[in-house]
């Protein structure tokens, strides 16, 4: 028998439905996709969102994920707006950074000018400084 069963897991992911709403997951298939896809995640690098015992499976890994609500399954709608929402905030990071990359090379340019205007007025004071040479 596993644990949870999948009428667990159902209830735990379809948790958050509204009443009178279609629920995220009404099938054992979405169950075991949405954990395999997980799983080969986990594999392939990611890092687990619970915590594991060395040797453990990644699916294992993934149920556990799933049942402590760590890790969700979204409708293609929801994924969709989550994926908008992210491209979004990269683009509002990639202009601030830009921003602030512009800000940093003005900033350095200013200092730049700063010192050779101070060093151009150092040469003027050793040249009015100097004693003339007389004939």
């Amino acid at each position: 028998m596993i644990h949870p069963s999948y009428v667990e897991l159902m209830r735990v992911v379809n948790e958050g439905a509204d009443v009178g709403m279609e629920p995220v997951v009404n099938s054992r298939y979405s169950i075991v996709s949405a954990t395999a896809k997980r799983a080969r995640q986990i594999t392939g690098g990611k890092d687990p969102l619970v915590k594991y015992a060395t040797g453990e499976k990644a699916l294992s890994i993934a149920v556990r994920e799933l049942y402590q609500g760590d890790l969700q399954i979204l409708t293609d709608d929801e994924a969709l707006a989550r994926r908008k929402k992210v491209e979004e905030a990269e683009s509002i990071l990639k202009e601030r950074r830009a921003e602030r990359d512009a800000a940093q090379a003005l900033e350095a340019e200013n200092l730049a000018d700063d010192e050779q205007a101070k060093v151009d007025f150092d040469e003027d004071d050793e040249e009015e400084d100097a004693p003339e040479d007389e004939e």
